[in-house]
């Protein structure tokens, strides 16, 4: 007979997932519940959409890819990150979030996104103080679809209150990064039919950056999501946009923190723990859990 002390202990760390209510779909990518019971909890973030952040528990403060350093505040935002952002947090962590996709980003933010790329800021100074009794709901609800339906709650409130979504050219955009391993910035100024600048100042108004950096952002996270979930090996990925096996390599790194093999068979906690989101297939966009 196993003695119960000899089994395994659950995993200090964990990642919840849930998709956002049908209405958000365009704006938020999904909700995430994370937590750690540690002391600390130190480890690398990747490049991702904007993030809408409640600290509930801990105190932190990011390192981003262009070596600014900050404190986290404990209602966020952090803008879209262009490469792998060192977090470092005192715990017990508690953290409640929506990625903030760039539909979204035009619907509730009064800011260009390329203004805060690498950065946070304080949410309650953009959206008020009414965000404090909301965190305050957040650190009260039992369970994560309380708090995504706190989440969706709000989300749609700020909404409605500002509510300029672009939709036409995010979605023409989210479609075009999608749609190939390596997209040709000419083929989406064919698609949306508008000059080669204005395409550029709507993607850095939106998403942070131009289309060569998003296309090279993107081609990076959905290869390293296919090296991680056994789906081909670096060999069959290089070809796809890749100039050789060490251009490969310094993307992947660049945009993830993490080198291609270490996704084969090292993951880091978190790099391991967002691969869960490909349990929303269906109920999310494709872009979301594919990269």
């Amino acid at each position: 007979m196993t003695d119960i002390a000899d089994q395994a202990a659950p995993s200090p760390v964990s990642l919840d997932y849930a998709a956002p209510c049908p209405e958000l779909r365009d704006y938020l990518s999904v909700f995430y519940d994370f937590r750690a019971d540690l002391p600390v909890f130190e480890d690398q973030e990747r490049a991702d959409f904007a993030q809408f952040r409640f600290m509930l528990a801990g105190e932190g403060a990011y390192r981003f890819a262009d070596g600014h350093e900050q404190a986290a505040p404990p209602i966020a935002i952090v803008g879209p990150t262009t490469g792998n952002t060192h977090i470092r947090v005192t715990g017990p962590v508690h953290v409640f979030g929506a990625g903030l996709l760039p539909a979204g980003w035009g619907a509730l933010m009064g800011i260009e996104a390329s203004t805060l790329v690498n950065r946070a800021v304080d949410a309650t100074h953009l959206f008020g103080p009414g965000l404090v009794d909301v965190m305050m709901e957040l650190r009260a609800a039992p369970t994560l679809e309380a708090m995504v339906a706190i989440g969706n709650r709000v989300t749609l409130e700020l909404a409605r209150r500002i509510d300029r979504a672009p939709l036409a050219f995010t979605r023409i955009v989210d479609d075009w990064l999608a749609a190939s391993l390596s997209p040709q910035v000419d083929d989406l100024v064919a698609r949306l039919g508008l000059s080669r600048r204005h395409v550029e100042r709507q993607c850095k108004k939106l998403y942070g950056a131009p289309p060569k950096l998003l296309a090279r952002k993107y081609r990076a996270l959905r290869a390293a999501i296919t090296l991680a979930r056994g789906e081909a090996q670096m060999a069959d990925l290089i070809g796809q946009g890749f100039y050789d096996q060490s251009h490969f390599i310094r993307e992947i790194k660049a945009f993830t923190g993490v080198t291609p093999s270490r996704f084969q068979d090292d993951l880091p906690t978190l790099a391991r723990l967002t691969l869960k989101r490909a349990e929303l297939a269906g109920q999310v966009d494709p872009i979301i859990y594919q990269t």
